[in-house]
């Protein structure tokens, strides 16, 4: 079970999200691009965005852990990323459902934010495995996760049941415990450099 913490970095803060947040969000989420690889544009208007933060960001909140990810540059709200289906048996947990502000990509923004992430999920959590998924298309995201030290486990055929009622080819990558001393310094490194995302 996940606790409600705030996690920050001398350029991002991670903290649970509230409703206090959409309005940030509402605008972070205006970009189409954004949307291309995601089965639900929620940032669409407010409506639709209060909807999901009601009814599908607070789902099952045991097992997941929303988090607004906060530029500490100008305390904007760029997005939203989450930890979720953790699995305490098996000391597990897959990040996603992120998304970042156009204007916040290939930022700084994506490395402090994983890397905040997956500090928790091992030094703190003592978890041995975290999961990424993302469209087997989304090459944005395949690279990010990638440059993060991800290992690329393959693809899930027709994993997921689309919008539009096509099926969707999932990409998975994996860290795990063996592998996060080599990423965590990799992210530090990385972390100096705002340039980078």
């Amino acid at each position: 079970m996940f606790n409600l913490i705030t996690l920050e970095t001398d350029k991002v803060k991670l903290t649970p999200l509230t409703q206090d947040h959409l309005t940030g969000l509402l605008e972070a989420g205006s970009h189409p691009d954004i949307w291309r690889w995601v089965f639900n544009n929620y940032c669409k208007d407010s409506a639709t965005l209060t909807t999901w933060f009601e009814q599908t960001a607070q789902f099952d909140s045991k097992n997941q852990l929303v988090m607004a990810i906060i530029c500490k540059q100008t305390n904007n709200v760029v997005g939203t990323t989450r930890l979720f289906r953790l699995d305490e048996q098996n000391m597990s947990v897959e990040i996603g459902h992120t998304f970042i502000a156009k204007s916040a990509q290939k930022t700084h923004i994506n490395t402090h934010s994983k890397y905040l992430l997956l500090n928790y999920a091992f030094e703190q959590l003592k978890l041995v495995r975290v999961t990424f998924c993302t469209h087997e298309n989304n090459l944005i995201s395949r690279n990010a996760i990638a440059r993060l030290g991800a290992r690329f486990e393959g693809l899930a055929y027709k994993q997921r049941k689309l919008v539009d009622g096509s099926y969707r080819n999932t990409a998975i990558f994996s860290i795990t415990d063996d592998l996060w001393p080599t990423v965590r310094d990799n992210l530090l490194q990385k972390a100096q450099q705002t340039e980078l995302a």
